[in-house]
């Protein structure tokens, strides 16, 4: 009995329920004992929201759901019956299985691998490039249109070059305070 990660395919925005009725399931199911780890692929995103910057949790991999499971035909018919589940990514009579390397680089991806706590990472919405044309949507320069001089992708800072009377200035800004033309 060893436990391996496969793929569910599940109705879009339907995720969270599904991993719930397992999770409620798998006690319920003699071979709830061979249900490991379920996990929605999820990453910690920065927006602005009326001024303020918060985080969100976004799904990168809508639609779909990791389990960690020992399968038998039994549990496949459980969990394929389980509403929401549209079925296993593989073969219908064999469900992919999920290598090691794969599952690490999805993790990874996600934050949930080996975390440092003191090493906070939010993925920004947009990424930006040096020399591309950006228009500012926060702050003092709300409306103007600049030219971006330096990206800062640790701090998630830009330093744009915005027209100001005739004068080209330069201005730091928050990746939240920029989008792109």
């Amino acid at each position: 009995m060893s436990m391996k990660w496969y793929v569910l395919h599940t109705l879009s925005s339907h995720e969270g329920k599904v991993k719930k009725i397992i999770e409620t399931q798998k006690l319920k199911w003699s071979d709830g004992v061979n249900i490991g780890q379920i996990k929605i692929p999820t990453l910690d995103m920065a927006e602005l929201y009326h001024g303020k910057k918060r985080i969100v949790k976004k799904k990168f991999m809508p639609g779909y759901v990791f389990i960690e499971l020992d399968l038998t035909d039994d549990l496949l018919y459980k969990i394929r019956n389980v509403v929401g589940v549209m079925g296993f990514v593989g073969t219908d009579a064999k469900p992919q299985v999920l290598t090691e390397e794969e599952i690490q680089s999805l993790f990874a991806e996600m934050g949930d691998a080996v975390s440092n706590a003191s090493e906070e990472k939010v993925a920004p919405r947009i990424l930006f490039a040096q020399g591309e044309t950006v228009k500012i949507i926060d702050g003092p320069f709300a409306n103007f249109q600049g030219i971006i001089d330096e990206v800062n992708v640790e701090k998630g800072k830009l330093r744009v070059r915005v027209e100001i009377f005739g004068r080209s200035t330069p201005v730091e800004l928050d990746y939240l305070q920029v989008g792109k033309i």
